[in-house]
């Protein structure tokens, strides 16, 4: 009989619940999020020989231990936060929030779902999606530094720069002509020097890291960038977000996922759709940036596009309509990639 051990993670502690197929409750443990937490667990569940263990967001608060475990040869299964806490709003008796009902929640909705994510260890898939994420976060510490030096420019100069802040030399020759006549003056042209820094620091890492991404991209062997309007930084983007395609059993599941799929919002007779705004939004953008890409150049999807429009859908309907083609595409283009990997 395979016993479900679920866990709910902390930053400073675990707890995890052992049951049965009963749903009965075995034991439970909390140990300290230290170094020895997953052989601490191990011990403890070594008289539990036939066991998997489910973690709640093992890609989230809980992906440390979850790799560990994996790397420890356990089988661990990833339970979203959503599936436990209606477990545990459902359950009658054990409602009340605290960490052992947390981790009981877990294992129950691990133990009676049929569809949830087996964790497996880190491939390249995780390393595209750790670059995109830190080129993203590059962009808006900049974005937000531009905006600051512009609204400052704005109180030292009539008119503020008047020109995108991109070229660092130019922003920093305009700081220089600027004569302050008190000591407000003073502290905003030091201040926007400052800014200037960092905004060439910025540049400077988003360049390191589209070298980055780049190279590990040409390393995936990814046929998304033959896709037009597809580039390093989308590719990393949607390979890192998109995970293993095997997990998607159809481009409707796939579509469903990126949110280029409409959901359903019939009532009685009446049927209807409307836009889906859960899904994926990273992977959304993404599939957003190529359909704005195609548009600009003669390509298959600006075809797609103009005949649309030809059959009188709005610019905005003509759009969702390629973002929906263009997620059958890559989903082709995702399990071709995959199938030398499985053979």
């Amino acid at each position: 009989m395979t016993i479900m051990i679920g866990i709910d993670p902390h930053k400073a502690s675990h707890t995890a619940v052992a049951i049965d197929g009963n749903e009965v409750v075995l034991d439970e443990v909390r140990v300290r999020s230290c170094v020895t937490q997953t052989a601490r667990l191990r011990d403890w569940a070594e008289r539990f020989e036939e066991r998997t263990w489910a973690v709640e967001s093992a890609h989230g608060l809980g992906y440390l231990l979850a790799q560990q475990l994996v790397a420890a040869g356990e089988q661990v299964i990833d339970v979203p936060p959503v599936r436990a806490s209606r477990v545990r709003v459902l359950g009658s008796g054990r409602s009340q929030k605290n960490d052992p009902n947390d981790a009981r929640s877990v294992a129950i909705a691990a133990l009676r779902a049929d569809d949830l994510v087996a964790v497996h260890a880190d491939d390249h898939s995780r390393v595209l999606r750790l670059l995109s994420k830190r080129h993203r976060d590059l962009g808006r510490l900049k974005n937000k530094a531009s905006c600051r030096l512009h609204a400052l420019l704005l109180e030292m100069i009539p008119g503020g720069a008047g020109f995108r802040i991109t070229a660092v030399t130019r922003i920093n020759a305009l700081i220089d002509d600027f004569e302050p006549v008190d000591a407000m003056g003073r502290q905003r042209q030091e201040i926007a020097r400052e800014l200037a820094t960092d905004i060439d620091r910025y540049n400077q890492l988003l360049a390191a890291s589209k070298q980055r991404i780049e190279t590990a991209v040409t390393a995936s062997a990814t046929s998304l960038t033959t896709i037009c309007g597809v580039g390093p930084i989308t590719a990393a983007m949607i390979i890192g977000q998109s995970g293993d395609i095997d997990r998607f059993s159809s481009k409707h599941h796939y579509a469903s996922y990126n949110a280029t799929a409409p959901i359903e919002a019939s009532s009685g007779s009446k049927i209807r759709h409307r836009l889906n705004p859960r899904g994926n939004r990273q992977l959304n953008w993404a599939i957003h940036v190529i359909a704005i890409s195609q548009l600009r150049h003669d390509s298959l999807g600006r075809a797609f596009y103009d005949r649309k429009m030809a059959e009188g859908k709005s610019s905005k309907e003509a759009i969702r309509a390629l973002k929906r083609r263009l997620s059958d595409v890559i989903y082709r283009h995702l399990v071709a990639d995959a199938r030398p990997q499985h053979s």
